[in-house]
């Protein structure tokens, strides 16, 4: 429970729905409590008398309790979902701005498709418990107390027989809660495997279509949802368990009432009227007595919701600011990498990166080249500080990043990711994504640098045409070029092309080049490059082998230097190193 209770903070600024929607069911509560003490008095008093205006009298008033309680429990309904609704947006919306400021390492951790079942289904869990407790914790307890209490009143002999029938049930439920509670965890994670299923196949529909996969994935999907309905049935089969059992307690209880009534009725000792008065209240304390044990089974549920809710909450960023960090002012773009090292478990085992470094000077271009798994995207994604160094320091301006603030240091960085990601909305609103109030002007100018203006003004919108999910309506040297733009019109001091040309053609890419030496005079440059002739006119070529640097230099220099280089640029160009040729 105590996660559960940690989230009602989230309650707060709709407590005055959350109190008085109790209040109106205490009302509710009250006049149900009314109705068997009414029909005793028609029974004994009326009927068995013949005094039929006291009949119509009770009669009525019946009725207008009736009208208050409904009124009083409409009322509850209405102010419980009331609180409960806002509740639920302003925890959805804490979750999601607390998995903006999680790092790469963070949400490498939780997946993805955990985490849309924690925005989701775990959230409407807690939400349904809350608004079963603003509804029928109230209702439940004070029926349960008030219906124990008439029915002394009512039948004092008969009291025994609730005494003794309520214990067994709580035993019951008090089982339940312990086997149930951690099979619901379980539930979860089962639902956390079949979102991952669906998001893995949903973003690779087009691989898999290609690949012809499709039995495969059907069986995989199939796999994760069969575990889900399994570990889902033994809770159910719990529950199925459970309830007849409730039942039969109710039922039994009903018997023993007609039967040691009846002898009380046969011996004077009580009135027929008293007799379903107290049958009445003791269904409705059994009743309540079972309406508790669902509710606490669904806040069971719902504690391992948010114990899972809070685990996202209480993450911390493994990338933080300093209590001091400074802010970026007017950055040169002087980029110095001192003695790095880097592992992605941040404790310096398996490093992807050793001992690099090297200088970049403001108006240089630094080209990155090296085989599949050499470290060059990991040393670019160091420099927004996406991951921190595990040895060394990285540098701009002379001053480590780790003292600067987050927001201004990537700010001042453009990026065009190996992966190309496009959001749902038009061209332009893609481009200006870092810059949302940059005027149209900018926005054709960088698409233009971007060698993307011909072919946007090609669609009948232009920059209103709508961009697909994830870009679908573009081809992928498209999508390319639009996340260059995006990257240039932050007209950052620093920029970063991480194989970003990679579906752009030779003469296409050619032109993104000669465009960039204009535009990014004073700033600095990095690009990885899988084509060696992306990167045959850099100031600076680093070429990384197992995480290293084992050249560096001009193009000119590490042909005659640089075996490593000089067999990537046989091996592309093959033509002995002559560039001309």
């Amino acid at each position: 429970m105590k996660s559960t209770f940690q989230l009602l903070r989230f309650l707060k600024p709709y407590r005055f729905w959350a109190l008085i929607a109790p209040v109106l069911m205490m009302l509710e509560v009250a006049m149900d409590l009314m109705q068997p003490r009414m029909i005793a008095r028609i029974v004994d008093e009326g009927i068995a008398q013949l005094n039929l205006p006291l009949v119509y009298q009770t009669g009525g008033l019946m009725i207008g309790l009736a009208l208050i309680g409904a009124l009083g429990g409409m009322s509850n309904g209405f102010f419980a979902v009331r609180a409960v609704q806002g509740f639920a947006a302003d925890l959805r919306e804490a979750l999601f701005r607390k998995v903006q400021e999680l790092s790469f390492a963070n949400l490498e951790e939780l997946e993805i498709g955990q985490l849309v079942t924690r925005l989701t289904n775990d959230v409407t869990q807690v939400q349904q418990a809350i608004y079963m407790t603003l509804r029928m914790m109230i209702r439940a307890p004070l029926l349960l107390i008030g219906s124990l209490i008439m029915a002394i009143i009512t039948s004092p002999q008969l009291i025994f027989i609730p005494l003794i029938l309520m214990p067994l049930e709580l035993l019951v439920v008090i089982w339940f809660i312990n086997k149930a509670t951690p099979l619901y965890t379980r539930v979860q994670e089962k639902l956390d495997a079949v979102n991952s299923v669906v998001q893995e196949n949903l973003a690779g529909v087009r691989v898999v279509k290609a690949f012809v996969r499709k039995a495969h994935e059907e069986q995989r999907f199939g796999n994760a949802n069969n575990a889900l309905v399994g570990q889902t049935l033994i809770v159910a089969r719990l529950s199925a368990a459970t309830m007849p059992f409730m039942m039969l307690t109710m039922n039994l209880g009903v018997v023993a009432v007609l039967w040691f009534g009846g002898v009380e009725v046969t011996q004077g000792g009580m009135q027929i009227g008293q007799i379903i008065a107290f049958v009445n209240y003791l269904t409705t304390t059994l009743f309540s007595l079972m309406m508790v044990s669902m509710l606490v089974i669904m806040v069971a549920r719902a504690e391992a919701s948010a114990t899972r809710i809070q685990e996202v909450l209480l993450s911390k960023p493994k990338v933080q600011d300093e209590p001091d960090a400074r802010q970026v002012q007017a950055p040169k773009g002087h980029i110095a990498f001192e003695n790095v090292s880097f592992s992605y478990n941040g404790n310096g085992c398996d490093p992807v990166l050793k001992g690099v470094s090297f200088t970049a000077e403001p108006g240089q271009t630094v080209a990155l080249l090296g085989t599949t798994g050499a470290g060059k995207s990991s040393l670019v994604h160091l420099i927004p500080r996406f991951y921190d160094v595990t040895g060394g320091r990285i540098t701009l301006d002379g001053v480590d990043i780790r003292q600067l603030d987050q927001e201004s240091l990537r700010r001042s960085i453009g990026m065009a990711l190996q992966e190309t990601v496009l959001f749902s909305g038009t061209i332009r609103d893609n481009i200006r994504y870092g810059r949302p109030e940059a005027s149209e002007e900018e926005v054709i100018a960088a698409a233009q640098a971007a060698q993307a203006h011909d072919f946007v003004m090609n669609f009948p919108e232009g920059y209103d045409t709508e961009v697909g999910q994830r870009g679908v309506n573009l081809s992928g040297g498209q999508k390319q070029r639009l996340a260059i733009a995006r990257a240039l019109l932050l007209q950052p001091a620093v920029l970063i092309l991480d194989d970003s040309t990679s579906a752009v053609d030779v003469e296409t890419e050619t032109k993104i080049q000669t465009t960039l030496e204009g535009l990014m005079q004073n700033r600095t440059s990095f690009v990885i490059a899988q084509r060696i002739s992306t990167v045959l006119t850099a100031d600076k070529i680093l070429v990384l082998d197992d995480g290293r640097i084992a050249a560096k230099g001009t193009h000119t220099t590490l042909l005659a230097s640089s075996p490593i280089y000089r067999d990537i640029y046989n091996s592309q160009l093959g033509n002995g190193g002559n560039v001309n040729g």
